[in-house]
């Protein structure tokens, strides 16, 4: 009789641990969940289901279904709660790349992101997915349908770019399966979107101003912009495919749009759709860099007497002038990768969304 009671209950607590698993396996926490790729991807993981923490240093946006933990990035005690009972972290807390601060990138980049790995360990976390940049082996000249096969980049373009790459380094190191502990890196480049406070923004502030009317090159340099959707869509495929058996842990996958573009051409798409001008006229490549470079020593012999910070640099000038764009064959081959909206469908979604910064006619 006792038996026949008891196993029942064993049945029944085997149910109990199953669903325990299952619950866990669809909670995870967004860290910089407030910022412009975090908000999407919270969404998105709403959508499908998960239950969602969000941390960051301030709260950017209300949904009561998120449960949302501030604090720094760089303090585990702070870390901590937000991080325990959740099988996934998705890290894509980051300082815009235009604030040129340098020990704010350090800081927040590396020492942040080995204090994320740190406290994923303590809190038990399975799988940790970071949103890196295929910027990491940009060294300011072309990359045509690049692999993630090649090198970090010996002379980055930025300090921005360093630390990022100091960032994927640590987290693909730390990929540990005999401990359950499992990393990968997500590679986007050129994001663009609904509510980004960078690209779109930037860019009609510099049309309004009048810098808006040179091509530099001969406009045909193809590059990756990927829309913000397909972006969460390759960090949440990434989630779901990674395990001890799928070869995805310790390496990195580029994700994009699938649709190299002209770099002129996009951005002509984005300022006509807001009824400014496109670009016209054409400055040769090697001209504009020059001219940036004096431009940048000039600015480095009058820094102990004036405070300036250019928008016209070598960096911008090879990001404007050069191929780059990336190969997505690994995401498709290893995690079923396909973008979810079109560079058309991207693009009009896009300047609907920031009508009001649209030019009266």
């Amino acid at each position: 009789m006792q038996q026949a009671m008891s196993e029942p209950m064993r049945i029944q607590d085997a149910q109990m641990g199953f669903t325990k698993d299952l619950s866990k396996a669809k909670k995870c926490t967004v860290i910089g969940g407030s910022g412009f790729l975090g908000q999407h991807m919270v969404e998105q993981l709403l959508a499908r289901g998960y239950a969602v923490n969000v941390f960051d240093i301030r709260q950017g946006f209300y949904n009561p279904q998120v449960q949302f933990f501030l604090g720094d990035l760089c303090n585990q005690q702070d870390l901590y709660p937000a991080l325990k009972g959740v099988s996934t972290v998705f890290h894509c807390a980051s300082p815009p790349p235009s604030s040129n601060n340098k020990e704010l990138f350090y800081r927040v980049n590396y020492l942040g992101t080995k204090n994320v790995i740190e406290t994923c360990k303590e809190a038990g976390v399975q799988k940790l997915i970071l949103t890196s940049s295929a910027s990491v082996v940009f060294e300011g000249f072309d990359i045509k349908n690049g692999t993630e096969d090649l090198p970090y980049a010996t002379k980055p373009i930025d300090y921005y770019t360093e630390t990022k790459i100091l960032q994927e380094r640590v987290v693909l190191d730390a990929n540990d399966p005999e401990k359950n502990f499992l990393t990968t890196a997500i590679r986007p480049h050129g994001i663009f979107g609904p509510r980004d406070p960078q690209l779109v923004p930037i860019l009609i502030e510099a049309a309004r101003n009048g810098k808006m009317k040179f091509i530099i090159g001969n406009g045909e340099n193809l590059v990756d912009f990927t829309f913000v959707e397909n972006v969460v869509h390759g960090h949440i495929l990434a989630a779901e495919h990674l395990s001890r058996n799928t070869g995805l842990g310790g390496k990195a996958f580029h994700i994009t749009n699938d649709e190299p573009i002209r770099f002129w051409t996009f951005l002509s798409r984005i300022l006509t759709g807001l009824n400014y001008e496109a670009p016209k006229y054409h400055i040769p490549y090697w001209l504009a860099y020059y001219l940036a470079f004096l431009l940048s020593l000039l600015v480095r012999v009058l820094s102990p007497l004036i405070q300036m910070q250019p928008t016209f640099t070598p960096i911008r000038v090879a990001l404007a002038g050069t191929f780059h764009y990336y190969s997505c064959e690994r995401a498709k081959k290893a995690m079923g990768y396909r973008p979810l909206v079109t560079m058309d469908e991207a693009v009009e979604r896009t300047v609907k969304s920031f009508h009001h910064l649209r030019k009266a006619r």
